[in-house]
C-alpha cells in the first residue's frame, strides 16, 4: 500500500455514467475503434531519437500528426490538443504522443519553448524560467485559438509540461478560462526530490551552494522544479486546482526524476488521478518510457473524450533502462 493525494479508479463513476447514457452500456467499452490515419507511433523512446537530428536539422519540424493545416475540430473532436513537452527536450518528445492521437481524429499542435540559446532548433530546450516559459506557451495556445477558432483546448504534458508549466498557466495567465482538460503524464506537481542537485548544495560545502547557484542561473527550470522551491509554493501554496479545467494525473510508482510519485498527484473535486500499476503491475513504465508507452496514451483518450473511453489492456511496458524499476 502507499500514501496518495487522491488517487482514483482509472476510469471514475463519472465517465461511466457518461457511457451509459450516451452508448446505452453498462460499463467502459473494451476494444478502441480502430484509427482513421495511419501516421507512424514510435512506441519506444529509442526509435523516437533519430527525429532529435530532424527538430535540430529544421526548426518548423513537427512530430507525425502534429501542426496540420488541415485537420478541422469536429463536434467530437471541438478542441485543439496542444502537447507540452518536458525538460531538455523539444517537440520530437511526441513522436508516440501526437500520431496516436492525430490517427483517432485530433488535431494536435506542438510547439518547443523556454529555449536558453538563440537556436530555434536546439534539440534541448525546456530550460528557461517557467514563468517566461509560460508566458511563450500562452502566446501559442492564443495563435492556435485564433488559427482554429476553438473556444478551449485540451492541454496535454509530460514531466515540466504536465506539472509546473500549465498550472502555472492557468493559476496566474488566465489559461482556467481558456483550458478544458489538462492532463499530466508523469507530471512534476507539487516539486520533486529527485533535483539531485538540492543535495549537491547542502550536502557538499563550500563547492556545493556555488555550483549550485551558477546552475541555477544558467538553467532556472531545473531549481523551480524542486520539491518546496518557491515557484512550487507560489503555484500549489493555495490549492491544486482552480474551477474550470479537469485536471488528470497519469503516474507510475516507478518513476525515478519525478519522486516522490505520489507528489504527482493532485487534489480536488476535478481531478481524476491514475496509477498504472493500480491494475497493471507488469507496467514498469518510469519517467523516461512512460511517455511512450501505449497505455499511457489509452489513457490520455479515455480522459480526453470520456464519452469513447475503453477500458486500457494490461500488458508488459519496459522501464527505458533494463532492471530500472527492480526493488523499487
Amino acid at each position: 500500500m502507499f500514501k496518495m493525494r487522491r488517487l482514483t479508479t482509472v476510469v471514475t463513476a463519472a465517465v461511466a455514467c457518461t457511457m451509459t447514457a450516451t452508448l446505452g452500456l453498462t460499463g467502459v467499452g473494451s476494444a478502441e475503434a480502430a484509427p482513421s490515419k495511419k501516421h507512424p507511433v514510435s512506441w519506444d523512446f529509442r526509435s523516437a531519437i533519430p527525429n532529435v537530428l530532424n527538430q535540430t536539422l529544421d526548426a518548423n519540424w513537427s512530430p507525425p500528426g502534429a501542426n496540420d493545416p488541415s485537420c478541422k475540430l469536429t463536434e467530437d473532436r471541438p478542441n485543439p490538443v496542444i502537447l507540452l513537452n518536458a525538460t531538455a527536450t523539444t517537440q520530437w518528445a511526441y513522436s508516440a504522443g501526437a500520431p496516436y492521437l492525430a490517427n483517432r481524429g485530433y488535431c494536435v499542435y506542438t510547439f518547443n519553448y523556454g529555449n536558453i540559446t538563440p537556436l530555434p532548433s536546439f534539440p534541448i530546450q525546456g530550460l528557461a524560467d517557467i514563468e517566461r516559459s509560460a508566458r511563450e506557451v500562452s502566446r501559442n495556445i492564443d495563435r492556435i485559438m485564433r488559427s482554429t477558432g476553438a473556444k478551449k483546448v485540451d492541454l496535454v504534458g509530460w514531466s515540466q509540461g504536465g506539472g509546473l508549466l500549465p498550472h502555472y498557466y492557468i493559476d496566474f495567465l488566465g489559461g482556467d478560462k481558456k483550458v478544458d482538460k489538462v492532463i499530466g503524464i508523469a507530471p512534476g506537481n507539487h516539486g520533486s526530490t529527485g533535483d539531485m542537485l538540492t543535495y549537491v548544495r547542502y550536502f557538499i560545502p563550500p563547492f556545493g551552494p556555488v555550483g549550485y547557484d551558477i546552475f541555477k542561473a544558467l538553467f532556472p527550470a531545473f531549481a523551480q522544479q524542486a520539491q518546496y522551491s518557491d515557484l512550487v509554493r507560489k503555484v500549489y501554496g493555495n490549492g491544486d486546482t482552480k474551477p474550470g479545467p479537469h485536471y488528470t494525473t497519469i503516474v507510475t510508482k516507478y518513476d525515478e526524476i519525478a519522486t516522490p510519485f505520489t507528489n504527482g498527484f493532485l487534489e480536488g473535486d476535478n481531478v481524476t488521478n491514475i496509477l498504472l500499476q493500480q491494475d497493471c503491475p507488469v507496467d514498469l513504465s518510469e519517467h523516461l518510457s512512460i511517455n511512450f508507452s501505449e497505455r499511457t496514451w489509452r489513457h490520455v483518450k479515455n480522459a480526453l473524450t470520456p464519452a469513447e473511453a475503453t477500458r486500457v489492456p494490461c500488458f508488459q511496458v519496459d522501464p527505458f533502462y533494463p532492471g530500472m524499476s527492480e526493488g523499487r
